[in-house]
């Protein structure tokens, strides 16, 4: 005899809910801004009435800022993770490129809502993505000031390398996320992570300037 399924508690029924706005959002921002977003769209998706929306989320900002939580923060985890151990540049390089790679691909509707309103959003949505990217650079920043070849660099100039590999990165996923054939996304990854190597020979004979 098949056992009875336990009835689905309201917690669980409100989080699926949740869960049901969220991947709704996702799905329409393939093919439009966040700005062109309608409440009355968003809940026709989802199947709920309008007022419901308002269990979940206060506005459609704070929608989207739960979005971009969740588009950064287990790739900040994973990336940082990957910087343990103090590891050499190339090292920091090859392991980080395959993480975006990787978490690019098995996500690629957060990361094209974030390409999209990285450049052309406006409002809180792109004021916390740019916070998002800021809290990269700064991590990425003190952990390359830890690296030995890299001990006589002052403040100034580790912010700069580390601006320039996030915003290698950031220029990689977009480009990662808008193609659909797996050569092409395969040729975006190892430029990539040829131009950080690039960088890194640059860096070599680098004079650190005066902070």
């Amino acid at each position: 005899m098949t056992p009875t399924p336990e009835p689905e508690s309201r917690q669980e029924k409100k989080d699926r809910t949740r869960r049901a706005i969220l991947d709704a959002a996702l799905d329409l921002l393939a093919e439009s801004s966040f700005a062109a977003l309608s409440l009355r769209q968003l809940t026709k998706a989802v199947g709920i009435v309008p007022t419901a929306f308002y269990r979940h989320f206060a506005t459609l900002d704070e929608l989207g800022l739960a979005l971009v939580d969740e588009s950064f923060v287990s790739l900040r985890s994973m990336l940082s993770e990957v910087r343990r151990g103090d590891p050499r540049p190339e090292q920091l390089i090859d392991a980080s490129v395959d993480v975006l790679a990787a978490h690019l691909a098995e996500d690629v509707p957060h990361f094209r809502f974030i390409s999209r309103e990285r450049y052309g959003g406006a409002g809180a949505v792109s004021g916390a993505i740019r916070h998002e990217l800021d809290l990269f650079e700064r991590e990425l920043a003190r952990d390359l000031g830890r690296m030995p070849e890299l001990g006589a660099w002052g403040a100034r100039d580790l912010a700069l390398l580390a601006g320039l590999f996030v915003n290698l990165m950031v220029a990689a996923a977009g480009e990662f996320v808008s193609a659909d054939d797996p050569r092409a996304r395969a040729r975006i990854t190892e430029t990539v992570r040829h131009q950080a190597r690039m960088a890194v020979v640059g860096a070599a004979g680098w004079s650190p300037l005066p902070d």
